[in-house]
């Protein structure tokens, strides 16, 4: 497997991972899917913070981060996201994406990464837990999707 920044030919890859999940799943609030020109532009704002992982050329998964919030006293802390394909569950793939995403986010200056899980999403809860993130809290109802209100679990860590 080999961790590199994302590119514009990894969007339709990242797509046919990513959309599923946002059409198909409560892993994620939103129900707007991602767009090729939307992850264009994500790609190019954030370098080496849009993050994929391949074998045998094949996009497993991807991880970035982002502003956690407007306003220059949040410039140090990040919101991240780390998204794999259903057949790299499982295999350290994820752990080596946030691993990296820890790497570039410490160089980048970020002293808080958060992670904001759905809470119906117990396979990313578990995950944060065993890569040493801490549970910040829980936003009860914070989402909506599927006709009902979901929990926001929070998660913080200092990569």
């Amino acid at each position: 497997m080999t961790l590199r920044p994302a590119t514009v030919a990894d969007i339709s890859a990242i797509l046919a991972i990513w959309n599923p999940l946002i059409r198909d799943t409560a892993v994620t609030f939103t129900t707007e899917e991602k767009t090729q020109d939307g992850l264009a532009s994500d790609i190019a704002a954030r370098g080496e913070a849009f993050i994929v992982a391949e074998d045998a050329d094949r996009v497993l998964g991807l991880a970035t981060f982002g502003p956690f919030r407007a306003g220059p006293g949040y410039r140090h802390t990040a919101e991240h996201t780390v998204i794999l394909d259903e057949a790299a569950r499982g295999q350290g793939t994820g752990r080596a994406l946030i691993a990296r995403l820890e790497e570039v986010a410490r160089a980048a200056g970020i002293h808080t990464l958060i992670g904001a899980v759905s809470g119906e999403n117990a396979d990313a809860i578990a995950f944060h837990t065993a890569v040493g993130f801490t549970r910040a809290g829980v936003l009860p109802g914070a989402g909506y999707k599927f006709g009902r209100w979901m929990d926001l679990v929070l998660f913080h860590k200092h990569p």
